[in-house]
């Protein structure tokens, strides 16, 4: 059995100003969440800190560089077979970045990567993976007090 839970960052990364901000989201390529859109991010390395992973994990997956600000939350993805087994356990590190340069395109495990207005992203406007809203709401109140 796989060592679990495993680690990893989220970038949740805004940019715009205050009354119509946009976030950074990718569109998963792999499972679990393949075909929906979230905070780029991935595993954080031995001896890396979850502001350092997210920051490295978004320059990665999109080539936009960002400055890690501070935590915002920790998220747990867990995921049982229908027989009861733990098929997966992460322990998610979301991170709210500050936009530095690029243009995102997609690399890595994305299949695209775009700003997305704030506004669509909680109204529905692209199938988003379970807990984005709830991080990007609280991401937006930290950047903004």
């Amino acid at each position: 059995m796989p060592d679990f839970p495993r680690l990893a960052a989220l970038a949740v990364t805004l940019d715009g100003a205050a009354d119509d901000p946009r976030v950074l989201l990718v569109q998963r390529r792999n499972p679990p969440d393949a075909g929906l859109w979230g905070f780029p991010g991935g595993h954080v390395e031995p001896a890396e800190t979850g502001l350092d992973a997210a920051a490295r994990e978004l320059a990665e997956e999109t080539g936009v560089i960002a400055r890690p600000r501070r935590y915002i939350d920790n998220i747990d993805v867990i995921e049982h077979a229908p027989d009861g087994t733990l098929r997966f356990h992460f322990l998610l590190a979301a991170v709210l970045c500050d936009f530095v340069s690029g243009d995102p395109v997609a690399a890595d495990d994305a299949l695209d990567a775009r700003w997305v207005p704030v506004k669509d992203a909680l109204t529905g406007a692209l199938p988003l993976s379970a807990g984005v809203c709830a991080t990007l709401r609280r991401a937006v109140a930290m950047r903004d007090a």
